[in-house]
């Protein structure tokens, strides 16, 4: 009978029954359940004695079922549940088999002999520190990684001996604090290797278990090889680091906008200087970009970039301008970005990009190009000026040497004007200046400061743009000459005041000029008109739409000019 196998002494099967654990009587030749205590049979859900006679199957199958170590029962309503099983010897015929089951612990499932091979896959290596002895035992990987044969019992000065001084009482400082805390620690450090000196980095953590004031108690830990992550980091380091000082050095800002909540991170101060914002202030998003900082004007273009390089997974190439926040200024940006998405085949979720503030490199493409134009409508008009001053000068000149005189004399004139307008940033000449160069020869001093006699100007300061700075310039220079040959300026009493002044109406405003000579010889009208009067009435008239009125007064020529002045051109300042 199977009954009959069960203990008969009262005191065995008392401390059966009551045992604080699980018992389990197996018949080898029949692989059936001789006997099960109440703690088993509560632990697998069954009735007390409801195991006994039944196949062994019942627990479950699989040829490692009742082998030594933590395995995968099932309970009476089909669940499983993790146990750890211990065996006892066999009888004397090797008929009966005694198991000792109790529930595993979750961290012992995790600590099972099956996982060690995911420790070594994942290059980690196990230790253990007894505090009462000091013995450092490390498992095969862990003593691989230091250099040492496998099942080396190591001491802490032998571990020290790898590592340079400084070194050795940083990872003695963070593991004493730690273990004084009862915390965990991760420790990094640099070592030579034992066997073969080649330096690597190692990644350690632990935990003190039990006391550590007394010195009973063990630390536990891993230990890792990370030298070819830690290079990797410093090598990533270096890249952003010199990524960084680039971006400086190009003034370039960076971004990273994430399209799903529409957030943006700014990677460095140039993002913050570019829209003049603070960093406390925050990012700006696509939404806000677009609807209160970017130029209404440019809007439509920067959403038809974004739309195109999201369809063409192509490069976002956009330009605009945006209102600076601190002081409201307008500037012009560039924008260059990549959409990017977490993996292959998925949609774009951030896009990465940078932003340059191109004001000024805009500012003087335009002037340049604005420049250029001038010069050639300049030259043109420059050509057109000396022609009619030969001709001019050859019909009114008595000889090879007047006409000389006379035609060196405008030319000069004309070169100094174009001077003053060249090195002028604006490309504007001053009257007062232009005035000051013709008759500075004439005057006794300053000519208009105190003590001057002959020289008089009286005027606002008035600059004059190139288009009638030139044919200005020019009758100044007649009225000057012929004041010199015919008129005030022919003797040492004869005397030129020259009053100007500006008005302003809703047509813009208007240059009134006029020249009074005195104290010379007395004046009669012109008998035939020369190049002086035909270009005070021709020149004067059709470049600088100047109404001229002239006479001939006894006591000395006058002459009025009334012209508009032309606005500068703004594209010409650097700073508009």
């Amino acid at each position: 009978m199977l009954g009959d196998a069960r203990p008969q002494a009262d005191p065995y099967r008392r401390s059966f029954d009551e045992a604080g654990i699980g018992l389990v009587i197996l018949d080898c030749g029949t692989e059936r359940i001789l006997d099960a205590n109440p703690f088993l049979t509560n632990l697998l859900g069954y009735e007390a004695g409801s195991l006994t006679g039944r196949p062994v199957t019942v627990l479950g199958d699989g040829p490692d079922l009742l082998s030594a170590g933590i395995r995968s029962w099932g309970t009476a309503s089909g669940s499983p549940v993790d146990v750890r099983i211990r065996t006892s010897p066999s009888s004397d015929t090797g008929a009966l088999r005694t198991l000792v089951v109790e529930r595993a612990d979750a961290d012992d499932i995790v600590r099972s002999e099956e996982n060690r091979a995911a420790l070594t896959a994942a290059g980690l290596g196990e230790w253990r520190i007894d505090l009462a002895d000091g013995l450092l035992r490390v498992s095969r990987r862990a003593a691989h990684i230091l250099g040492f044969p496998p099942g080396t019992l190591l001491t802490w000065p032998q571990v020290a001996g790898l590592m340079e001084a400084p070194e050795v009482e940083r990872v003695k400082a963070t593991a004493r604090a730690a273990m004084r805390d009862g915390t965990p620690f991760a420790i990094e450090a640099r070592l030579r290797r034992a066997g073969d000196d080649i330096e690597i980095r190692i990644s350690a953590r632990g935990q003190a278990i039990g006391a550590v004031g007394d010195r009973s108690g063990i630390v536990v830990g891993v230990l890792q090889d990370v030298t070819t992550r830690v290079e990797a980091r410093d090598a990533l380091r270096e890249s952003e680091e010199r990524l960084r000082i680039a971006t400086s050095l190009a003034e370039l800002g960076i971004f990273e906008w994430h399209m799903l909540d529409d957030q943006a991170v700014w990677e460095n101060e140039r993002m913050f200087a570019i829209f003049g914002r603070r960093s406390e202030e925050g990012a700006l998003g696509k939404r806000e970009f677009l609807s209160t900082v970017l130029h209404p004007d440019d809007r439509p273009a920067f959403r038809r970039a974004i739309s195109t390089a999201l369809r063409e997974d192509s490069t976002l190439q956009a330009s605009g301008r945006i209102q600076r926040a601190h002081d409201g200024a307008w500037r012009i940006i560039d924008m260059a970005g990549r959409f990017e998405s977490d993996a292959p085949d998925r949609l774009p979720r951030r896009l990465i990009g940078v932003v340059a503030d191109v004001t000024e490199r805009r500012i003087a493409e335009e002037r340049q190009a604005l420049l250029i134009r001038e010069l050639h409508h300049r030259v043109k008009n420059t050509l057109a000026t000396v022609q009619a001053i030969v001709g001019s000068t050859a019909r009114t000149a008595s000889s090879i040497e007047s006409f000389y005189e006379a035609f060196v004399g405008r030319i000069m004139s004309l070169a100094h004007t174009h001077s003053v307008l060249t090195e002028d940033t604006w490309q504007t000449a001053s009257l007062r200046n232009l005035l000051e160069n013709e008759l500075r020869p004439y005057g006794d001093g300053a000519s208009d400061g105190p003590g001057a006699r002959r020289i008089v100007l009286d005027g606002p300061p008035v600059d004059l743009t190139s288009e009638i700075a030139v044919p200005i310039g020019m009758a100044i220079h007649e009225l000057t000459t012929n004041a010199a040959k015919h008129g005030a300026l022919s003797t040492q009493e004869g005397r030129v005041a020259i009053v100007w002044n500006v008005t302003e109406d809703a047509a813009g405003k208007t240059l009134h000029l006029a020249w009074s000579e005195s104290d010379g010889p007395p004046v009669r009208p012109p008998t035939r008109q020369g190049f002086g009067s035909r270009l005070l009435q021709r020149v004067l008239t059709a470049q600088v739409s100047a109404d001229i009125a002239a006479s001939y007064p006894p006591e000395g020529f006058r002459l009025t000019m009334t012209a508009p002045l032309p606005a500068r051109t703004e594209g010409l300042n650097p700073l508009a």
